[in-house]
């Protein structure tokens, strides 16, 4: 009979718990009340700059800037009175002496790290009953009817994110001499699609004109889009103008008529019923929401 050896499994980083999963969209002057607690928080910029403090510390976190705020250090968060921020907030509590090494950090994250953000607020969204835009946010209830394992999973999830976070700022770059090059082919299409929509995000486009500014056909663009993001180029180029109306109602400098027109949707009204569509409430009730925070 053969013997097994059964090699015991280490962990470099392990979350013990999940505190609160934020995503908020604030207006241009938002401002939160300064706070300490005994766990890790991590502020992720991803739309416009913050400005931060850390124990005394004055910061800027510019977006696609990721900052951590170990236990007990006093931290204050606040938007930059011209333009109004998108933000993911998490805190946890972790007792890994791998930790160590995001205290002071702040950090810009490589494309193919900020990935791994996203399906940590998708558990959570489907896991807990996270409330819309709630900065004194204490406690997540469970939602009724959790999905299956996303505790879990969200755990996981910020595991991987955080050894592929560390893995990326401590490891050489040949460690990734086979991932990178397979990853930048895989996505060059949808790059080069995103990139041409966000440069006519306030101009209409068709998708022939698309297909023209990318060197694509039109069949190939469809199925690689699709495949890739679940969604039609056109939907997708919506949702884009919409977060776009969604920052600009926020620093509350044009109307809705006006952001109607600097988007090039064909009227106000067009334009108020594809913002409810997406997200559920009309751009003036979005608006009173996030100016009420």
């Amino acid at each position: 009979m053969k013997t097994y050896f059964q090699h015991k499994l280490s962990n470099l980083i392990s979350i013990n718990k999940i505190v609160t999963i934020h995503y908020f969209e604030f207006d241009k002057n938002f401002q939160a009340i300064g706070e300490s607690h005994d766990f890790w928080e991590m502020v992720y910029a991803e739309k416009e700059s913050l400005l931060c403090s850390a124990d005394g510390r004055q910061i800027v976190l510019k977006q696609g800037e990721l900052l951590f705020h170990k236990p007990n250090e006093f931290h204050t968060l606040a938007a930059n009175g011209k333009n109004a921020p998108n933000v993911f907030i998490i805190s946890f509590v972790c007792k890994s002496e791998s930790m160590k090494f995001f205290e002071n950090k702040k950090i810009s994250l490589s494309p193919h790290l900020v990935k791994f953000i996203y399906p940590i607020l998708e558990e959570g969204r489907k896991t807990f009953d996270i409330p819309y835009s709630d900065p004194n946010l204490k406690k997540m209830k469970l939602l009724p009817k959790p999905t299956l394992g996303g505790e879990q999973l969200i755990k996981n999830y910020l595991e991987i994110f955080l050894i592929n976070l560390l893995r990326d700022q401590t490891e050489t770059a040949q460690g990734n001499t086979i991932f990178l090059p397979w990853k930048e082919l895989s996505t060059k299409p949808i790059d080069d699609v995103t990139a041409v929509l966000k440069e006519n995000i306030y101009s209409s486009l068709t998708i022939d004109e698309i297909c023209a500014k990318t060197n694509y056909s039109k069949a190939y663009l469809f199925r690689v889009f699709k495949v890739k993001t679940g969604k039609t180029i056109m939907a997708y180029f919506t949702e884009l103008k919409i977060n776009q109306a969604k920052q600009l109602l926020r620093e509350n400098e044009l109307s809705v008529s006006e952001i109607s027109d600097k988007l090039a949707f064909n009227t106000p009204d067009y334009f108020t019923k594809t913002f409810k569509r997406v997200t559920g409430t009309t751009p003036l009730a979005y608006k009173k929401r996030s100016t009420s925070l």
